[in-house]
């Protein structure tokens, strides 16, 4: 096993961008801004989508997310006290350990810079991914 962390990053999209991929249009993800932009931070050179013998690899997974924002929250989507649901794409990619910490926390601050939440949902996880053993 191969100590790591994984960053999953949750991306609103328009319900439009969300349909696309489901019906297969892989292309639609570099159509939409905010969505090719954390594709772009990911693939850039830093520690972010690190397999070792890969770079900028990225798990990508449709969803939904539900939420009522509070009186006091200023939401990008939604109303305060009325449930809104949001298409979103959920970008999971990985970091080593021992990944160097300056090149990763400008990742990270590029990431909260570009997203467009108030509180951004964004969970950095420490984990193990399994390595296959040499033959």
């Amino acid at each position: 096993m191969r100590p790591a962390r994984a960053l999953r990053i949750h991306c609103p999209v328009d319900a439009a961008t969300l349909q696309a991929l489901l019906d297969g249009d892989m292309n639609v993800m570099r159509a939409d801004p905010l969505l090719a932009g954390m594709l772009r931070i990911i693939e850039d050179d830093n520690p972010l989508g690190d397999f070792t013998l890969y770079q900028g690899v990225v798990e990508i997974t449709p969803g939904w997310e539900c939420f009522t924002p509070l009186p006091e929250a200023r939401p990008a989507k939604g109303t305060a006290d009325a449930p809104a649901i949001s298409p979103t794409v959920i970008l999971t990619t990985y970091i080593a350990a021992g990944a160097p910490e300056p090149q990763l926390a400008d990742a990270l601050d590029r990431i909260m810079a570009l997203h467009p939440w108030e509180v951004p949902v964004i969970e950095l996880v420490e984990m193990h991914l399994l390595v296959r053993t040499p033959a």
